[in-house]
């Protein structure tokens, strides 16, 4: 009997790829069939005897007993994943506040047509369509999180809603002139020379600011530089001149790191030059500066992912137009070309 239940056991608990699936008939074959999935053998086996433990008891397992609030599921979301992202804490107050305006309804009742009509009012308040998009990322990220853990035991309610379209934005970058100037008013209203440097690595480089600006002494090794602590999570090093490796290696030696005040310096300078950047756009210009010029100079566009970390091509193709080539078939072999 003893070996009997224990194949019957295991029997119920499957692999199904990197997940592990629970497919079980409590009151039998012709009972009510419970199925779920988890990511680890453990939590399928701790499920598994929970709902036989409930049939012994004379309960029947019914999923629709959840009747935690949506509240609960961003702090449970927060808990086991959110509080380790780099935006977490910012990312949970803003999760609070939408549930606050939908009235933190019980999650598991929410209607795709609640949350679009709260999107629509979001919208009439002159809200952006893209944060808008970004809210409805955030609030997806929680369901879908807790659903892949096996936290919650039916699908992401406002999977259905689509986001809104946007108009694609045209990324700004500077010309040479413009970066002369600009580095020339940086270097005048910087006390020490912080700002400037980190400007000229995101220049080198297509570093973010945030990565710029981090960098310490022990992050220069032969006339290259690592970038750490990056939104990808991934490090990358990437060669910058001689020329730029001894400023870097000089000032570091001396102060240890660039500070935290350098974006105020930057943007001193920026207003002191006529430069009109989109609404929007500050210090980023310098990535997308880089990133352009790069193409521009025929750079290669997986090398050019590879040095600002886009873990998908879609976003470095952004600047394929910029290629010298780019679409140079167009003027040569369309029709009236060979008549």
């Amino acid at each position: 009997m003893a070996l009997f239940l224990s194949l019957e056991f295991d029997m119920t608990i499957k692999k199904s790829g990197d997940k592990w699936r629970v497919d079980i008939w409590p009151d039998g074959r012709y009972g009510k069939r419970v199925q779920r999935t988890f990511r680890t053998k453990t939590e399928a086996q701790r499920f598994e005897n929970l709902v036989r433990a409930e049939m012994h008891e004379g309960k029947e397992w019914n999923p629709s007993t959840d009747k935690r609030r949506l509240s609960d599921l961003i702090g449970e979301w927060h808990k086991a994943h959110g509080q380790l992202l780099a935006d977490g804490e910012r990312r949970k107050t803003k999760l609070v506040d939408i549930a606050t305006e939908l009235g933190n309804p019980i999650a598991r009742n929410i209607k795709p047509k609640i949350y679009t009509d709260y999107r629509a009012l979001r919208i009439e308040k002159g809200i952006s369509p893209k944060t808008c998009n970004n809210e409805q990322g955030y609030i997806n990220a929680v369901f879908n999180e807790l659903e892949r853990s096996g936290s919650i035991d039916y699908p992401n309610p406002l999977k259905p809603i689509r986001p809104i379209k946007l108009d694609e934005v045209e990324l700004s970058y500077l010309t040479e002139d413009q970066i002369k100037e600009l580095l020339s008013k940086i270097e005048e209203v910087c006390k020490t020379k912080a700002a400037l440097l980190v400007s000229k690595i995101s220049l080198a480089t297509g570093a973010r600011w945030s990565e710029a600006e981090n960098i310490t002494l022990n992050q220069l090794k032969r006339h290259n530089v690592s970038l750490t602590k990056t939104k990808g999570k991934k490090n990358r090093t990437l060669p910058i001149s001689k020329e730029l490796y001894k400023e870097l290696h000089d000032y570091l030696k001396e102060n240890g790191t660039f500070g935290t005040s350098t974006i105020s310096a930057f943007r001193r300078g920026l207003a002191k030059t006529s430069i009109i950047l989109p609404k929007g756009q500050s210090a980023h210009v310098l990535r997308h500066t880089f990133a352009s010029h790069f193409m521009m100079n025929g750079g290669n566009i997986l090398t050019l992912q590879k040095a600002l970390g886009h873990t998908s091509i879609v976003m470095t193709m952004r600047y394929a137009h910029l290629s010298p080539d780019h679409l140079q078939e167009v003027a040569t072999l369309n029709p009236l070309n060979s008549l």
